[in-house]
């Protein structure tokens, strides 16, 4: 899903502290974990699948060339989303961005640190941004940079540190999806198959779901952000299809009215809102732009179809859901199928 603020997988911190919890709709999913964790920093990155894939691997970047000269062990990221990368594909970073910021570290991430026995993850201060003195204390073999906003500043600073690991045009951080931005990691990291393998869980994942509600297939959709600036129509023409099309959900024909960059709805517009199930979060609570009882009590808003008949429900924010749409990555894509599946059997119900 789009953005909700401008600083992808870093912002997860910003969401966590505006929600006390943790876009694109394209949903649907080393070492070195804890603080003192020396042992898991000499493990490999990851065995299994793809251990002995061929090396050198050379991949080009919007920057230039990343030249990885043998299977990495030692892995740091600049972004949730590239920790969600590497925990998805088996591997604990030796060091990733503070996202969480003291808050709880949501549940589909938790469970894939336990799962890998991490307890907690080895952190840096990411206020001020990237902090390239502790990504270089960890001599990483590898930095994963696929799901950030600020790679056009970084990468020089990142560079002479370890092969950086980031996408091939400027434009793609906003427009690729987590199966790309997971694929390009995979490959530098000799993991292709795992890659693969985790897509295809996913994929089984809302498959599943789409068959046992059969009833969401042909429903029109609104997916509603309400950010500090304004209230915005997310579920745009141009919007990579996601998990509520996966579903069976399609686009309003409103959606074609509005884009990346030109997605605010006016309190006078909130017409434009209307489909057959409108879905509406409030990740910023009492900092959006409006208040849930302000807009669900205004009179244009409750003449709207879906709202009088009951087909609205609002996407929780605090259990770091509205975020895990916000930004789709392989580690949170079933776990999103999971939470979202039974909000919107209610909302096509109109219960």
């Amino acid at each position: 899903m789009s953005v909700l603020n401008r600083t992808r997988r870093r912002p997860a911190r910003s969401l966590a502290a505006l929600t006390a919890a943790a876009a694109c709709l394209g949903l649907l999913t080393a070492c070195g974990g804890g603080e003192d964790s020396t042992a898991a920093k000499d493990k490999p990155a990851a065995a299994g699948a793809d251990a002995s894939a061929a090396f050198p691997v050379s991949l080009t970047n919007a920057w230039g060339k990343t030249e990885v000269k043998k299977k990495p062990v030692k892995v740091a990221t600049v972004s949730d989303g590239d920790t969600a990368i590497a925990l998805a594909l088996g591997i604990v970073p030796v060091i990733t961005p503070d996202v969480e910021d003291g808050a709880k570290v949501p549940e589909y991430k938790q469970r894939a640190i336990d799962k890998l026995g991490a307890g907690k993850l080895k952190t840096y201060d990411d206020t001020d941004g990237t902090a390239y003195e502790a990504i270089a204390a960890e001599a990483p073999d590898i930095i994963l940079g696929m799901n950030t906003w600020e790679m056009d500043a970084d990468y020089a600073k990142l560079q002479p540190i370890a092969p950086v690991v980031t996408f091939t045009d400027k434009a793609h951080a906003d427009t690729l999806t987590w199966q790309d931005r997971l694929k390009t990691a995979a490959k530098a990291l000799g993991l292709s198959a795992k890659a693969d393998e985790v897509i295809a869980a996913n994929e089984k994942a809302t498959t599943e779901a789409a068959a046992a509600h059969p009833e969401f297939k042909g429903k029109t959709y609104t997916y509603t952000v309400v950010h500090p600036e304004q209230v915005s129509f997310m579920s745009y023409a141009d919007q990579d299809p996601g998990v509520f099309e996966k579903l069976g959900f399609t686009k309003t024909d409103k959606a074609k009215n509005y884009a990346p960059n030109k997605n605010a709805v006016s309190l006078e517009n909130l017409d434009q809102l209307d489909a057959d199930v409108l879905l509406v979060t409030y990740p910023f609570g009492d900092r959006g732009v409006i208040s849930a009882t302000e807009l669900e009590s205004n009179k244009l808003f409750q003449s709207l179809n879906a709202v009088k008949t009951k087909h609205f429900t609002v996407i929780p924010s605090e259990n770091s859901l509205s975020s895990a749409i916000a930004y789709p990555d392989a580690l949170s894509a079933p776990w999103v199928v999971e939470q979202l599946t039974p909000l919107l059997a209610k909302a096509v119900a109109g219960q």
